[in-house]
């Protein structure tokens, strides 16, 4: 923006004048004098300017930026107060050591078993050298203050029996709604962030002065094209790439249903970040890109729509939704929807997913077109040729697997944070069981432990969340150094263990170089991923049956099942003293949510499959 203008108002119309002056006022009234606010008259009309003269948003930037003046004030304060104390603290060990240096000594009294007065002192007793040292660095506790006491932590207010019978209720959905989480998978620019903020938008979930700000904003770095991606792709990164770059967490509600998003990346760099997504889905919604070409270059070798099928069904999805996007593009064409289906459908059951818990459906994202309804007149193409359901009736239809909420609970996180008033937060979805305020959880790997403060899902504090619920913890009594990305927090009573080497039966995909024994692989566990080998090939397998067709075989092919057996290994390949880190999982038929893995080579998904015995278990009671 340029000032001179700016304060000339040379740039201005006569509209924009008046909206600048009143908007002025405005704020002015509210956050009072200059001297009172510390806000000068160009702060704020730089700010009116900035945001089309939308006193909200402009507001709420100069509060920021004046919280954050503040702020940098206040550490750059913190900073010359803990400069002056290191000084001191310097100064006094300098006067300590120079009485130390200069040799004290002690007149010869009687009784005094010194053979001559006036004999150094060869050095203070351990105990006076201590406080000495304590005095000199400021370690002790000056005398008339105490220590503020800890706040103590929360305490177990309800019964074990009667949560698991409110959990019951609340998972047979009688007199509320059902809730089930949701990853949108696609390939890179299939329109996966745009579809869904523009749905949110739909359903109310999303204002207008809100979408109004994105694309404004999004228009002014030129890619109004993104402005209803803006909704989940928070990050600057992320806006100025026009990429989503990791998993974004909403919610929705259909008539029937309590829907978690989870928009996931889909870029092939960021498959990692979409696996940690995937891990905590019940369904997929699968966004395809309608144009010519797009699709083709999505479904083929190597693109997205094909491995992030693969890798949902790996990891449990077993209901997908397939949403043909951009169908504008091509003008409404049937022949071309129809075309995409009878290619997505053999593959789709190929990969395992049943044709009962498959649907399609034509959208157009950026006009809303059978989003929520096909009510716009830009709809009346499709609707010559297509009355089916809307995306809306499709996710109101999706089904909640099952949820154990008998087994011990088993949470892995998926991100560590800090809480907004104190200590530290991590979120994820409850794979089994249940936790409560107040409960102690122990954090595996590692021996430490935690108490839960609070329970939030969606802004909304709970007292307990069962299996299923994507929840954010707050916790306390831990240092939040012992709490890292692919943790698993389970009661102290039922740990979950941990393992160096195990067995697994596993799935390979398409691939053009065949595994073979000692091949060097990053295995992928929910948040999770390390290096692995495959150590040994034990046995190849009848899919069909899980017969056994060959033992020690010498490699495994495309599509072939086996049972194999995995070892972890050392981050690095230079140091031989490199120590390898147990992970936490569990053998399939005790946990599927803990005992499902996913096996990447050179950038690529190789395999998937289940644990089927922990061979090396590293717990220590």
């Amino acid at each position: 923006m340029d000032d001179e203008a700016m304060d000339d108002g040379e740039d201005l119309s006569p509209e924009d004048l008046e909206q600048l002056t009143q908007g002025l006022e405005q704020i002015r009234a509210t956050v009072g004098s200059e001297a009172e606010s510390g806000m000068t008259d160009k702060d704020i009309k730089d700010a009116l300017y900035h945001y089309y003269f939308d006193i909200q948003q402009s507001l709420n930037w100069l509060l920021e930026e004046q919280a954050r003046k503040h702020a940098a004030q206040e550490r750059r304060a913190a900073r010359e107060r803990e400069k002056a104390q290191k000084l001191a603290m310097q100064k006094k060990a300098a006067e300590v050591n120079a009485r130390l240096s200069s040799g004290p000594t002690r007149k010869k009294g009687a009784g005094s078993s010194d053979k001559a007065a006036g004999t150094p002192i060869s050095k203070p007793a351990p105990d006076t050298q201590q406080q000495l040292d304590i005095s000199a660095l400021n370690l002790d506790t000056p005398e008339g203050t105490e220590t503020p006491p800890d706040e103590p932590p929360p305490k177990i207010t309800i019964a074990r029996e009667k949560v698991l019978e409110e959990a019951r209720k609340a998972l047979e959905g009688t007199g509320d709604k059902k809730g089930v989480s949701l990853v949108v998978i696609g390939h890179v620019d299939a329109g996966k962030s745009t579809l869904m903020g523009r749905l949110l938008y739909e359903l109310g979930r999303l204002d207008e002065k809100k979408r109004i700000a994105n694309e404004r904003a999004s228009s002014k770095i030129g890619k109004s094209s993104f402005s209803w991606a803006w909704e989940f792709d928070g990050t600057t990164e992320e806006r100025e790439r026009g990429i989503t770059m990791d998993v974004a967490l909403q919610a929705m509600e259909t008539p029937h249903r309590h829907i978690t998003i989870l928009d996931a990346p889909g870029h092939k760099d960021f498959i990692p970040n979409m696996i940690s997504g995937a891990s905590q889905a019940d369904c997929a919604l699968l966004v395809v890109d309608a144009a010519t070409g797009e699709f083709e270059a999505g479904f083929d070798r190597g693109g997205q729509t094909r491995e992030h099928l693969l890798l949902v069904r790996s990891l449990g999805v077993g209901q997908v939704i397939v949403a043909v996007n951009k169908l504008d593009q091509v003008k409404w064409e049937q022949d071309r929807y129809e075309e995409i289906c009878s290619l997505l459908r053999p593959f789709l059951i190929h990969s395992g997913f049943q044709p009962s818990k498959t649907t399609f459906v034509p959208v157009g994202a950026m006009a809303g077109i059978n989003l929520a309804h096909r009510d716009n007149p830009e709809a009346t193409p499709l609707k010559a040729w297509y009355g089916g359901p809307t995306l809306v009736d499709l996710l109101d239809k999706l089904e909640p697997p099952t949820r154990d909420i008998i087994a011990p609970l088993r949470f892995p996180i998926s991100n560590v944070f800090k809480g907004r008033s104190s200590g530290t937060a991590v979120s994820g979805r409850v794979c089994s069981g249940l936790v409560q305020v107040g409960e102690r959880l122990r954090i595996l790997p590692g021996d430490e432990s935690a108490i839960v403060r609070s329970i939030e899902a969606e802004e909304d504090s709970l007292q307990w969340a069962a299996a299923g619920s994507n929840v954010t913890l707050y916790l306390t009594a831990v240092d939040p150094v012992h709490l890292n990305i692919g943790s698993v927090l389970c009661p102290l009573t039922d740990i979950i263990p941990l393992a160096t080497s195990f067995t697994a039966r596993i799935i390979v995909f398409d691939i053009q170089v065949p595994i073979t024994a000692g091949a060097s692989v990053e295995l992928f566990h929910h948040s999770r991923d390390v290096p692995a080998s495959i150590s040994r090939l034990l046995a190849t397998l009848d899919r069909a049956s899980g017969a056994i067709i060959k033992k020690n075989p010498r490699v495994l092919t495309k599509s072939a099942s086996a049972e194999v057996q995995i070892s972890l290994r050392g981050s690095t390949y230079s140091s031989t003293s490199s120590r390898v880190q147990p992970i936490p999982l569990e053998p399939f038929g005790t946990n599927k949510e803990m005992g499902r893995i996913l096996i990447r080579r050179g950038g690529e998904t190789v395999a998937a499959g289940i644990v089927l015995e922990v061979t090396e278990n590293a717990n220590t009671n």
